[in-house]
């Protein structure tokens, strides 16, 4: 169990006193705390120093750098314990749900397990700026990294031994976005996470600065982000290692938000292309209602294909039909927002240049896309 601290010197005794005795009274195995100080300038470490020579299963490692990332990924990859777990010095959680998080570690039913706040099982005392500032960072999450925990930031987690040997290394970050990006990459390379509903109680002395701790994370989000998006992450590489699929099967996951966006652009303006293409070569045999039809139904055809595949990873022919359909309602709200756009340029001038005349257009097909993106992702092909 590591503890990191940085100046916690009224609070570091009081912790490890209860921590201690919680562990030795109700915990049916053998444990270590950990003290990991961070670069303290205080009498944190002295005080640690001391609980040492009190407790013989405390133990302290001095850092000279800060980051609740660098403490915990140094004293967990020196540690020789089967479940390496932590808790923030405040002991806003209770206690009580240490067993439950690290029993499905041990029998093996579980990768990862962490505490959540924002369960409905869950007992929260807080503040509504804190509520409202963790709530919507794990939203962007979800929408962002397509995250399916609920809570990526209590300070109440545990990680199976051989699974932070794996995720460890590739994990860059050293501050408070370490345990998102952790969370991120073992649910990427399809790691199971147990969640226990905790109760906690807000600490009002706490020394997290919130507007920096939110930028950082957001930083991180951008950064991880793209990181998938381009594939520098060898996803398959660590679940192969993890023995969680075989070496010749790639790890299929849903795609996130930024590589959604990429890869529908990229279509997007393939078909726009494809779409002013042929309504220039047939607006003078069909007109600019007819062509804009034609022109937008050839398009959404492809376009649906397209990103069923290439955007959304979905495989195979189950649903292609439904998909098809579903692409062709979408095709037809597009069309309602051209033709009226379109209906709407020939009423206020009589004659239009040709050019003109795409250009409204191309921008109102370009709304529509948006617009597509939004239904393809939430209804079309919603994982």
């Amino acid at each position: 169990m590591v503890v990191p601290v940085y100046n916690e010197e009224d609070a570091i005794r009081s912790c490890i006193d209860r921590l201690h005795a919680h562990l030795t009274d109700s915990l049916p195995f053998g444990f270590r705390i950990t003290i990991a100080d961070n670069a303290s300038t205080d009498s944190t470490l002295a005080i640690a120093n001391e609980l040492t020579e009190q407790y013989p299963a405390v133990r302290v490692h001095h850092l000279e750098l800060k980051g609740r990332g660098r403490a915990l990924r140094t004293v967990w990859a020196e540690s020789d314990a089967q479940v390496l777990a932590y808790m923030d010095v405040d002991l806003s959680t209770d206690l009580a749900a240490l067993l439950p998080l690290i029993a499905p570690l041990i029998s093996g039913h579980s990768d990862v397990a962490i505490g959540t706040r924002l369960h409905r099982g869950s007992n929260v005392t807080r503040g509504a700026k804190r509520e409202m500032i963790s709530r919507s960072y794990n939203v962007i999450l979800r929408r962002t990294l397509s995250a399916r925990f609920s809570d990526a930031q209590c300070g109440f987690k545990a990680i199976r031994r051989d699974v932070a040997q794996a995720l460890l290394p590739h994990v860059e970050d050293n501050g408070w976005f370490f345990d998102t990006e952790l969370l991120v990459l073992a649910e990427r390379t399809g790691l199971r996470i147990h969640e226990v509903p905790v109760d906690w109680i807000d600490d009002p002395d706490s020394s997290v600065h919130i507007v920096d701790t939110a930028l950082e994370d957001l930083r991180g989000v951008w950064r991880i982000g793209t990181a998938f998006a381009r594939g520098r992450i060898p996803l398959h590489d660590i679940a192969t290692q993890l023995g969680r699929i075989p070496a010749e099967q790639p790890v299929d996951v849903p795609p996130g938000l930024l590589r959604q966006v990429v890869r529908f652009g990229a279509v997007g303006v393939l078909s726009t292309l494809a779409y002013a293409v042929l309504f220039v070569l047939t607006r003078g045999t069909l007109g600019p209602q007819l062509a804009n039809a034609l022109a937008l139904l050839l398009t959404a055809i492809g376009n649906t294909q397209l990103n069923r595949r290439f955007t959304f990873a979905v495989r195979g022919s189950r649903g292609l039909a439904t998909h098809q359909a579903q692409g062709l309602i979408v095709f037809g709200l597009a069309l309602a927002l051209t033709s009226g756009t379109l209906a709407l340029l020939h009423a206020t001038s009589e004659e239009p240049a040709h050019h003109v005349e795409l250009a409204v257009l191309t921008i109102a097909n370009a709304a529509a896309t948006v617009m597509r993106f939004l239904l393809f992702r939430r209804w079309v092909f919603r994982h």
